[in-house]
């Protein structure tokens, strides 16, 4: 016999805490909700073109796994990560001009839960953290949970303006600098080799780790390459990376690349929050890399987002009225424009959206605010006739209004 309770729980008696209900929703999730309507035009999200994810050869990739790891594939794994993988991913980094060694690497479900342990790792409230201005949305998620503050810096085309670091720094004696170094989300910007070396020069004078957050380093697909800040800065660098944009994001399969003396620290904090990562997805990928799958797929993708990136820059000068600028990046998935100062991308957005075309409104990436003239256009989704219609439509919305 089951005995039930005649009255309904009153949840909205539940002491939920404070710092969380202080949070609020991701903006971007909130849009994509909007542009996923029937016919919208979206430039929105930050994702990858699904025709690039390589379904048919990580199928064959998992057929592998099962014949080869059998249980070990679907059972408990390691916090750190497969050994496979760790020593895979840092053989491939060494390759690449970052010396690295397995115990260097932590696997996470993303970069994102990535930059989730480093701030959980670091910052206490009041805390006062360098950024870019603006900034990744998702990363300002991450560390206003732990009640963190700004010490925002600007950027020019060769990215963090250092006299402003070095200011920052004497004023709020931050706890961590913050970047997206190459083809920064949301501005496309690579910040060039001479800033990094000076931010690095900066961060380890005055014993102030580097989050440098890298998913898009491997998608260069013009100009000449920057070494990583983990390549030119060594132990000063924690990195972050992902296969969500080379392979695919609902895999999330990401890494750690830090010191071995702090490792053990985010292993600690990860394993509070999810054991290990799938360890059934991290066999498959090893398999795909080992069977020398990964390099060709990094390289459709570059041809195939440098010409969605082009058409993208084609149509907007061609249907964009003056006084409307715009980044031109030499790699990622995005590019950032800048309105008239009396515009508001945010009061346009509706507007745009009546006409079923989306975007990013600017002012939620500034994390003490500004921004109300920029938003973001995302170029690797949408297909060659959506990227020349959908500008057309923005284009008819800003003669209209600007």
């Amino acid at each position: 016999m089951v005995v039930g309770f005649n009255e309904k729980a009153r949840t909205d008696k539940w002491k939920i805490a404070s710092h969380v209900l202080g949070l609020e929703t991701s903006i971007i999730r909130e849009i994509l909700k909007i542009s996923s309507q029937p016919g919208v035009i979206s430039f929105a999200g930050g994702l990858p073109a699904p025709e690039m994810f390589p379904l048919d050869d990580m199928l064959e990739a998992l057929g592998v796994v099962f014949k080869k790891y059998g249980h070990t594939s679907v059972q408990y794994s390691l916090s750190r990560g497969i050994t496979e993988l760790r020593e895979l991913i840092a053989a491939r980094a060494t390759k690449r001009g970052t010396k690295s060694e397995i115990d260097n690497i932590l696997i996470v479900s993303g970069a994102q839960q990535g930059i989730e342990l480093v701030a959980r790792a670091f910052i206490e409230p009041g805390d006062y953290i360098i950024t870019e201005n603006p900034t990744y949305l998702g990363a300002l998620q991450a560390f206003n949970y732990y009640r963190a503050r700004y010490a925002t810096v600007e950027m020019d085309d060769e990215g963090m303006i250092i006299d402003q670091v070095e200011r920052q720094i004497e004023r709020h004696h931050p706890k961590m600098i913050y970047t997206v170094s190459n083809f920064q989300n949301p501005t496309g910007i690579t910040m060039s080799e001479p800033r990094r070396r000076a931010l690095l020069e900066l961060a380890i004078a005055n014993d102030i780790p580097i989050l440098d957050d890298n998913p898009y380093g491997d998608i260069r697909f013009a100009g000449k390459p920057v070494p990583t800040m983990k390549c030119l800065g060594g132990d000063a660098v924690i990195t972050v990376r992902t296969f969500s944009k080379v392979l695919a994001p609902g895999l999330r399969v990401g890494w750690m690349n830090g010191p071995k003396e702090i490792m053990g620290q985010f292993e600690k904090v990860k394993q509070c929050a999810d054991l290990h990562t799938n360890a059934l997805l991290q066999y498959m990928i090893y398999e795909y890399i080992s069977a020398g799958k990964l390099e060709p797929q990094i390289e459709r993708i570059k041809v195939d987002y440098r010409k969605k990136r082009d058409l993208m820059l084609q149509a907007m000068r061609d249907e964009f009225p003056q006084g409307i600028r715009w980044t031109e990046p030499e790699g990622g998935l995005f590019l950032w424009v800048t309105l008239p100062g009396h515009v508001s991308a945010k009061e346009l957005f509706p507007r745009a959206i009546e006409r079923k075309v989306a975007y990013v409104y600017g002012e939620t990436s500034y994390p003490n605010g500004g921004g109300e003239n920029t938003f973001r256009l995302n170029f690797s989704n949408a297909s060659h006739a959506d990227i020349v219609e959908g500008i057309g439509r923005l284009g008819k919305l800003f003669r209209e209004n600007i």
